[in-house]
């Protein structure tokens, strides 16, 4: 039996370690820093950093049967299980991404079953082809670092794929993995063809019928995105738009500002369009959203910003909440990926019980 004194020193000094963790993930819960605007280091190992300050400061007895080596060995292995309790229980997986399957239940480990109001749900379209995976792969490890995540994907089928439920549960961020086809009469017609509309109304409908507060971002696949914007989002009152890049030969689509005002909209394509402004240039609060049950997305190519925005009214442009430093930033590039052939097809009998034949399951 160790002496009471030597009990109490190793006491106090885990009790030490395990305050500035606990401060340390408050800090650090929403993976960026505020102040610096860089992603801040990972929280288990800068709690090991502050755990062995904080060891540095206790004089032990080695005489006495406790090494300095094992007492740090310990507090580390502390230090790692707070900070790891402490991202399972934020329900929008924050530095570590706590997942929630598709059927709403939690994958990945334990935590809470309420949504805070500060979430963001964000509506992704998707379908099958060879850049899919990529695509949705880069799209979540940016979601990964964002706390308050609920990701609705939307695939455009009549059934789920069982490969992409696999893949979204492998990323641990929360989500529903739901299906909605592109209605037949639009895939038969020439032209231009109103992509993701029914996945986007989808997902609307699925915020109806399960959220209360937060804001609704639409957020294709293919573009890619600063982790700051979703917390650029957050406090949405209404409506909330900023810039975007990459957009048409413009080079970008953005509400004009000037002296901290909305003037207009500076876009390639105006077309008579009230709102002309590019599908992840804007986000809407639920609430407002709840009360408007009309408000839906077109089946018209072009004009699905705009007709949606417009189903919101009463909604005007002068009640825009201007985002990104009053759109002076780009946090989000219209980038699309490199469209791709499909793969060759593959000679099952010479590739019979190898890898080759489960890769090209992934492989479009």
């Amino acid at each position: 039996m160790l002496p009471v004194s030597i009990q109490m020193r190793i006491l106090w000094t885990l009790a030490m370690g395990t305050v500035f963790v606990v401060l340390l993930q408050y800090q650090s819960s929403g993976a960026w820093s505020q102040q610096q605007g860089q992603p801040v280091a990972r929280p288990d190992l800068v709690a090991e950093d502050l755990v062995s300050m904080a060891l540095s400061k206790v004089v032990v007895d080695e005489s006495a049967g406790v090494s300095r080596d094992l007492l740090m060995g310990i507090s580390r292995q502390i230090a790692r299980y707070v900070v790891y309790s402490a991202s399972c229980s934020n329900v929008g997986g924050g530095v570590f991404g706590n997942g929630v399957s598709g059927g709403g239940g939690y994958g990945g480990g334990p935590g809470m079953t309420t949504v805070e109001p500060s979430t963001v749900y964000v509506i992704t379209p998707t379908y099958r082809r060879p850049e899919q995976v990529a695509d949705l792969t880069r799209l979540a490890q940016t979601l990964m670092l964002v706390r308050d995540i609920h990701w609705l994907v939307v695939e455009d089928s009549h059934v789920k794929s069982p490969h992409l439920g696999v893949l979204l549960q492998s990323f641990g961020v929360r989500y529903n993995h739901l299906i909605a086809p592109m209605p037949e009469r639009f895939k038969k017609i020439r032209g231009a063809k109103p992509k993701g509309v029914a996945n986007r109304n989808r997902g609307l409908k699925w915020i109806r019928q399960n959220a209360v507060e937060g804001v609704v971002y639409f957020a294709d696949d293919d573009n890619t995105y600063d982790v700051r914007l979703f917390n650029e989002m957050r406090n949405t009152q209404k409506v909330s738009m900023w810039p975007v890049g990459l957009c048409t030969r413009t080079g970008l689509s953005t509400p004009i500002v000037k002296n901290g005002q909305l003037v207009g909209f500076y876009d390639g394509w105006i077309a008579g369009r009230k709102f002309p402004v590019d599908m992840a240039g804007f986000a809407v609060s639920v609430k407002f959203l709840l009360e408007r049950p009309n408000a839906q997305m077109p089946y018209k190519p072009g004009f699905e910003e705009d007709g949606f925005l417009r189903t919101l009214a009463p909604f005007e442009p002068h009640q825009i909440e201007l985002k990104a430093d009053n759109c002076t930033k780009i946090l989000v590039w219209h980038t699309q990926t490199k469209k791709n052939e499909p793969s060759l097809n593959v000679d099952k009998e010479k590739y019979k019980n190898t890898n080759i034949l489960s890769l090209k399951e992934i492989i479009v």
